[in-house]
């Protein structure tokens, strides 16, 4: 009787920790919400949370991509870049593009602008899939180099110089713009519905298509994935593709929320969207994570800075908390998949 009391005991022990430590996300964002709420009477209201939200959401579509890349195994440090990138293309698309063999300045319609500045993003995410996938060149330096490119054109774009005053001019038929960053549906900011769009639809491709099943055997061994007759050439090129094309979602986003687009955008961006990932329990090997977790995660790092600025912290503060919050959350990861072996 007092051994088998024991094993239950140490059963029921087993889960409470392993419980925590898989939702350790959420329990931080929790915590991160009970504690500036007690600090500041303005923390937890629906204005406040709607408003922090919308600033998430920009990381939490970034961080999408990125899980999707680290699923496979590799990693992305151009989405920063790209969103810059992509902002300047459609702060030049709203400002009109000349075309001086016709001698017409061209203004295109909102959604033109929006459809071609997507497909600028994913064609460099293409070009870091077909580096990694074709050349064989390492992620990390494939994106590296794509990183300084794609940022050094944005400041080719515009010398430097930022796009201002991108609400468009109705005679000109480019009105709308800053409909993403500043318009609402029942309250809710265009942006976060824009993030829960593409987590649900990140979501159902990695639970319930054959795209994901694809994704997490590439990821988790690559060698036994190839010779089971999984395209590991084709879903490396398709996951840096999404994430250069949700880059580009977010640059659009910032843009319309500042109704401005200059080339420095986004600078760091990357390391926050792999800061999300990890606190949200991905594993940088490849192959483990969840869109679940990485949402997590962005709400972590997007709630603790709107805290801190709330309650007055030196921004130097909120560098050294928010570096505490990713190096404990890698060794939460370690002590998870060291015990727990590979998860999918």
């Amino acid at each position: 009787m007092s051994a088998t009391t024991a094993t239950a005991s140490g059963a029921r022990d087993f889960s409470i920790g392993r419980l925590l430590l898989e939702g350790r996300a959420f329990f931080a964002l929790i915590a991160i919400i009970a504690v500036f709420s007690f600090l500041s009477p303005n923390y937890f209201t629906l204005s406040n949370l709607l408003i922090m939200s919308s600033q998430v959401a920009i990381y939490g579509i970034l961080s999408i991509g990125m899980l999707l890349v680290i699923l496979n195994g590799g990693i992305d440090l151009s989405v920063g870049s790209i969103l810059a990138l992509c902002g300047v293309c459609a702060g030049a698309m709203m400002q009109g593009l000349e075309l001086p063999w016709a001698g017409v300045i061209l203004y295109m319609p909102v959604w033109a602008v929006v459809v071609l500045t997507v497909a600028v993003g994913a064609l460099v995410g293409a070009l870091n899939g077909v580096l990694v996938a074709f050349f064989k060149v390492p992620p990390f330096v494939a994106t590296l180099g794509v990183m300084y490119v794609a940022r050094g054109v944005a400041l080719l774009m515009t010398n430097g110089l930022t796009y201002n005053n991108l609400r468009g001019t109705e005679a000109l038929g480019n009105t709308g713009f800053n409909w993403l960053g500043f318009n609402r549906i029942g309250g809710v900011p265009i942006s976060v519905i824009v993030l829960a769009v593409v987590a649900v639809l990140a979501g159902l491709m990695l639970s319930r298509s054959s795209f994901g099943r694809w994704l997490y055997a590439s990821g988790g061994n690559e060698r036994a994935a190839e010779l089971s007759g999984v395209p590991v050439r084709r879903v490396k090129i398709t996951v840096y593709t999404i994430s250069g094309a949700l880059a580009a979602i977010a640059g659009l986003v910032l843009a319309s929320q500042l109704t401005s687009a200059g080339p420095t955008a986004g600078t760091t961006y990357e390391l926050t969207a792999i800061a999300a990932v990890v606190i949200g329990g991905a594993a940088l090997t490849g192959g483990r994570g969840g869109v679940r977790g990485t949402m997590l995660g962005a709400f972590v790092i997007g709630f603790l800075s709107a805290g801190l600025v709330i309650i007055g912290i030196s921004s130097y503060w909120q560098t050294v908390f928010t570096g505490a919050v990713i190096v404990l959350a890698v060794l939460m990861n370690s002590i998870q998949y060291g015990r727990g072996g590979r998860k999918s």
